[in-house]
């Protein structure tokens, strides 16, 4: 029996639901979530495998005009996406204001098919759904608009089966038991990433890399645990103290907070160490942007 293979690149502007729609593509939380824009950093594989088919699904960061280095690595990483895809998946919010021209210039003349999904539509009318439908198919013509509720997960069921129509006949790129191409370090960063993102304002998220320095598997007198040692990296040592709170309340939190969904996504118990280091203008230097990770 023949068997489908194929890459899909979910890509928008940030905050318009693109980490919850792969999410719940996938039906496993892979990408973080929080209310501000620009949390997704790298590209997430998500990978959905049936006996006859493989999704690749990629969740991109939301594409802006970088101001700095890591901006510049966020932009590459969406150009990779955008070149080794069978499908794009452009999602837009129903209530944008059409000033997405930083995407358009990305997809206006690519000749990868290119669906546009008007996502967060649980509170619009269908007049203002039949409006965006409308300028979209002008002015993209793509070859299908779903009109979606990433987060309700409303109207996702025939997204897959369209989706599969545009899968090439190909074996697995990847084992049949992945469900990503990351591993559980980056994971357990981008969980005590999220938490930063939910407990501080401004812009300590943004000036915030978390790199897991240990991750080490033990027997305790409780049964298997893993112990983690993370570093909270930021660019200013006034950072550093709001991130560590009074007497170490906020870090505590934050360590809490982390502990508790990293032992539910390792399915075990964890002793979690949190540290904070200082690296100037981290942001916008290369060596320690490839040292994170970011290409």
């Amino acid at each position: 029996m023949s068997h489908k293979a194929g890459f899909v690149s979910i890509i928008g502007k940030p905050n318009v639901g693109k980490s919850t729609l792969m999410n719940a593509l996938v039906g496993e939380k892979l990408s973080i979530i929080t209310p501000k824009a620009q949390t997704t950093r790298h590209r997430i594989l998500g990978i959905v495998n049936e006996e006859s088919y493989q999704i690749v699904f990629s969740d991109t960061p939301g594409i802006i005009k970088p101001l700095y280095g890591l901006q510049d690595s966020m932009m590459n990483s969406v150009k990779g996406a955008l070149t080794d895809a069978d499908l794009i998946l452009f999602v837009t919010d129903i209530n944008e204001q059409h000033d997405e021209n930083d995407v358009l210039e990305k997809i206006t003349n690519t000749e990868i098919p290119l669906v546009v999904l008007l996502n967060k539509i649980d509170n619009a009318t269908q007049e203002q759904v039949d409006e965006k439908v409308a300028y979209w198919q002008e002015k993209l013509n793509p070859k299908h608009i779903f009109a979606i509720s990433a987060l309700h997960q409303y109207n996702l069921e025939g997204i897959m089966s369209m989706v599969l129509d545009y899968m090439p006949e190909h074996a697995p790129f990847y084992d049949k038991e992945d469900l990503t191409d990351r591993s559980q370090r980056f994971f357990v960063s981008e969980i005590i990433r999220e938490k930063i993102f939910f407990n501080y304002k401004k812009e300590i998220p943004y000036s915030t890399e978390v790199i897991v320095t240990a991750f080490k598997e033990e027997q305790s007198k409780s049964g298997p645990m893993v112990r983690i040692t993370a570093e909270i990296v930021v660019e200013r040592d006034s950072q550093k103290n709001i991130l560590i709170g009074t007497g170490g309340a906020m870090l505590k939190k934050v360590g809490m907070e982390s502990r508790k969904d990293i032992e539910k996504f390792l399915d075990q118990k964890v002793f979690l160490e949190t540290f904070v280091k200082v690296i100037p203008d981290w942001r916008s230097k290369k060596n320690y942007l490839k040292s994170f990770g970011y290409d």
